[in-house]
């Protein structure tokens, strides 16, 4: 639209879009507002959108994904997970750090002070964990998540948590301020659609053998439902390497940065599998531009319920939080 279109013509272009069967979707910046038209661009007569009145241009987004691709919005997009925590855009790597599952009440309580004292500014933690073994333990469903809850409580830290099911959603975004969909389920397309409904922030990871555009793909699903609160995860694939977990593919995070709007945030722990590899893999992710990091932390990980091998004691943790900001000030003075 022209810099200077009411709200009246915007409105009317939307409208017009709609009545052709045009699903749209409104960015508002600060120097203009785009409307996205998606749907078959065949049943529109030469000039009938160009004519409206507050019509700029159109500009046909060449890429799959639309809503999510820097083609349609150029500015970065700053998701906000609580009234102190935004992560994309020029804002401070944001740090989410915890068990992998919750295990009770004390723990994660405990867990919460330690990583919020260490820098960390928003706590993770798995209320339902997708398991490869049916006899691995599975989480404590929502007795973990009210556990989070006053983990929350208790420290003022917002939360980030798994869900799995879309029957589970509801009550997920109750608790929840960061829904995250796990490297499993990437693709699957209901449960995306029904976290597009809600308007919490979305924690995507990317699937075990998925690329870039299929990431980019299913951000797409859950924008498309109205949601744009949505954050990207680069947590590892699989390839013929063996030496660790997954292959952490950090190139992930300036291709994404190039394609996309969206900020992304870097997974180290589940893109190694081991605990001495983390905290390397975290600087390295910083130094080429990722949004933030998810770490996972536990006081005695040899005993942990789930992926003890690449949890971080407290002490490791901190000295980790301490090199990452090292990093993290001379990417900045890079910049200026």
């Amino acid at each position: 639209m022209k810099s200077d279109a009411t709200e009246k013509q915007i409105s009317h272009v939307v409208d017009t879009l709609k009545t052709l069967g045009f699903g749209t979707h409104l960015s508002q910046g600060v120097e203009r507002t785009v409307i996205g038209a998606i749907g078959d661009k065949a049943v529109l007569q030469k000039g009938q959108i160009e004519m409206l009145e507050g019509v700029s241009e159109i500009v046909p987004i060449r890429k799959p994904y639309k809503l999510v691709s820097r083609e349609f919005h150029h500015a970065d997009t700053v998701v906000e997970i609580s009234p102190t925590v935004r992560i994309g855009g020029s804002h401070p790597v944001v740090v989410m750090a915890g068990p992998c599952a919750v295990e009770n009440e004390a723990m994660i309580i405990d867990i919460a002070k330690a990583v919020k004292k260490a820098g960390a500014t928003v706590l993770r933690g798995g209320a339902y964990k997708p398991r490869t073994s049916p006899y691995s333990f599975q989480g404590l469903g929502e007795t973990g998540l009210k556990y989070l809850a006053a983990a929350r409580a208790e420290t003022g830290l917002p939360i980030a948590t798994e869900v799995m099911d879309t029957r589970d959603v509801a009550l997920v975004a109750e608790y929840a301020d960061v829904i995250q969909i796990g490297a499993r389920n990437m693709q699957n397309f209901n449960l995306l659609k029904e976290v597009g409904k809600t308007r919490k922030a979305v924690l995507l990871k990317r699937g075990l053998c998925a690329t870039i555009e299929e990431l980019l793909m299913a951000a797409e699903y859950i924008i498309s439902e109205g949601n744009s609160n949505i954050i990207l995860c680069e947590r590892g694939i699989r390839t013929m390497e063996t030496a660790t977990r997954n292959t952490l593919d950090l190139s992930a995070v300036p291709v994404i940065k190039q394609l996309s709007h969206l900020p992304i945030l870097v997974d180290p722990s589940h893109g190694t599998g081991k605990a001495s590899l983390v905290s390397p893999m975290a600087l390295a992710a910083v130094a080429c531009g990722t949004h933030g990091l998810m770490i996972e932390v536990h006081p005695t990980p040899e005993t942990a319920a789930s992926d003890g091998p690449q949890s971080l004691t407290y002490a490791a943790f901190e000295e980790m939080m301490k090199d990452m900001r090292v990093i993290e000030e001379v990417v900045r003075n890079g910049r200026k």
